[in-house]
């Protein structure tokens, strides 16, 4: 008999969009974690239909996903992949593409004032 709910960071871990159930539980200890535009805990149980907002693993931005299906054993990314739905807009993932082009590029030791203002409007902190 599938599960009615299950809780958010381990569904999290589950679905593969947090590479482990700590990172998970911080995202949602921090408040990273939104259903509805309301922060979440990490025992907060996810059903299917319900779509949440979390930060992507590295880089700026966030990422929203529909939970499909519910699952609290990680498995496969092919099989994990089905249990949700990503409704990320394109610009995020352009945002992610111009984040890691800076990283790449990288300083070597530590950045020059210019390099920091130009890292820290990637970031989005200067618009």
């Amino acid at each position: 008999m599938p599960a009615e709910s299950v809780r958010a960071d381990k569904w999290l871990w589950a679905v593969r969009l947090a590479k482990t159930r700590g990172i998970a539980a911080e995202w949602c200890a921090a408040a990273k974690v939104k259903r509805a535009g309301h922060p979440i805990k990490a025992a907060t149980p996810l059903r299917a239909g319900d779509v949440v907002e979390l930060p992507f693993a590295a880089g700026p931005g966030t990422r929203v996903i529909e939970v499909k299906g519910l699952i609290d054993k990680r498995v496969g990314a092919p099989e994990a992949r089905e249990c949700y739905d990503d409704r990320t807009p394109s610009e995020m993932f352009e945002a992610q593409d111009v984040w890691r082009a800076a990283r790449k590029e990288g300083v070597r030791g530590r950045p020059t004032k210019k390099n920091r203002r130009d890292i820290d409007r990637i970031h989005g902190f200067w618009d």
